[in-house]
């Protein structure tokens, strides 16, 4: 099982979950695949096609179960009975609707030997992303902040750069890397001009959809994240009043429109999270400033932290911290966290953490 989680962090396939698979046969693996990308074949598939004829009597470890329905590739539970397949063995039991279950009696009824659980936790684990949006219908976000010693994200006139390290800032791009998108708001971009692209140092990177807050349509069009707009995703969250000139202009560069919902505090942000799964964006890695993080806690849309904080003192009190808002009143209020990290990344101290409202 632990080689079919390997193999499964080899595809890029979102929005489809992570799966990798083995046979093996007289305690040898005779063959080996994993789903490459949404569309493509399923890792059960693939290792069924290497393994031919030897597949029979094989035993198969999957890390989650296998899918009994037609979408864009048939039922691999078809495949593995006509295989010949002896046992198999399932991480986990898959959390779509379409499925849950179903692939397992599939496979139990056609006299097939099932177990389901091994490295269970590491399964879950692998495709959080995945099971996120089938329990929820809302895509796994992720917050990353820097600041100081001192809790400050920027000095009170604005400036940020650099508050950490390069190897904070590496793990960053490994982020973008991994998310299908990055989000920041209308600060950001006026204080920053980001390009928001992934900048890692080998030859397969993917670049994130770069979605852009901008609740008074006031952003420069020339700023560095609409650049390469027509060969890299771009989606410009708009608010009320976008001119017809101004959308004309986004159209023209290729950058996708969404018409944001707003409210007293600005963008309805678990309405737009809906709006983003729709565009088959699961994953969001949120790097905006103390407000956009502010309205993303408060919506309760929060999966996982990312804190870097870094051996500096800016000190002032209007430099900004990594939550704005009003803020609560009582220590009791506060919003607790669970499942802390503390990685030392350079000289600098990334804690990661999960929100206990979480599952």
């Amino acid at each position: 099982m632990l080689r079919a989680l390997e193999l499964a962090r080899k595809g890029k396939t979102a929005p489809n979950p992570m799966v990798g698979a083995v046979l093996v046969k007289k305690d040898k693996i005779i063959a080996e695949g994993f789903h490459p990308y949404a569309g493509g074949p399923h890792a059960e598939i693939a290792a069924l096609k290497k393994a031919g004829n030897k597949a029979k009597g094989a035993d198969l470890y999957v890390n989650l179960e296998p899918c009994c329905h037609t979408g864009r590739t048939p039922p691999c539970t078809d495949a593995i009975i006509q295989s010949g397949v002896r046992r198999v063995f399932a991480g986990m039991k898959d959390p779509n609707k379409l499925v849950q279950g179903k692939g397992v009696r599939a496979l139990k009824a056609a006299g097939i030997q099932v177990s389901v659980g091994l490295m269970g936790k590491d399964c879950r684990k692998l495709n959080e992303v995945f099971v996120k949006v089938m329990n929820t219908g809302m895509p796994f976000v992720t917050i990353k902040t820097a600041m100081s010693l001192d809790g400050k994200i920027a000095t009170r006139k604005g400036d940020s750069k650099w508050i950490s390290g390069v190897k904070s800032r590496n793990f960053v791009h490994e982020l973008r890397n991994q998310n299908d998108a990055v989000l920041v708001g209308t600060d950001t971009i006026l204080k920053d001009n980001p390009q928001l692209t992934c900048r890692l140092k080998r030859k397969r990177v993917s670049h994130p959809a770069r979605i852009v807050l901008d609740r008074e349509n006031k952003i420069p069009l020339k700023a560095k994240v609409f650049a390469n707009s027509k060969a890299q995703r771009v989606i410009y969250v708009s608010g009320p009043g976008l001119s017809a000139k101004r959308e004309k202009i986004l159209a023209e560069k290729k950058i996708e429109v969404i018409h944001g919902k707003t409210g007293k505090s600005g963008f309805d942000l678990k309405h737009l999270m809906e709006l983003l799964l729709q565009k088959d964006l699961t994953s969001i890695l949120m790097e905006g400033g103390s407000e956009i993080n502010s309205s993303a806690f408060s919506s309760g849309i929060v999966d996982r932290v990312y804190a870097f904080i870094c051996p500096v003192l800016i000190g002032g009190r209007s430099a900004p911290g990594p939550i704005g808002g009003l803020g609560v009143d009582k220590i009791a209020k506060a919003l607790r966290l669970k499942n802390m990290k503390v990685v030392q990344l350079g000289e600098d101290l990334m804690v990661e953490a999960e929100p206990c409202s979480v599952e």
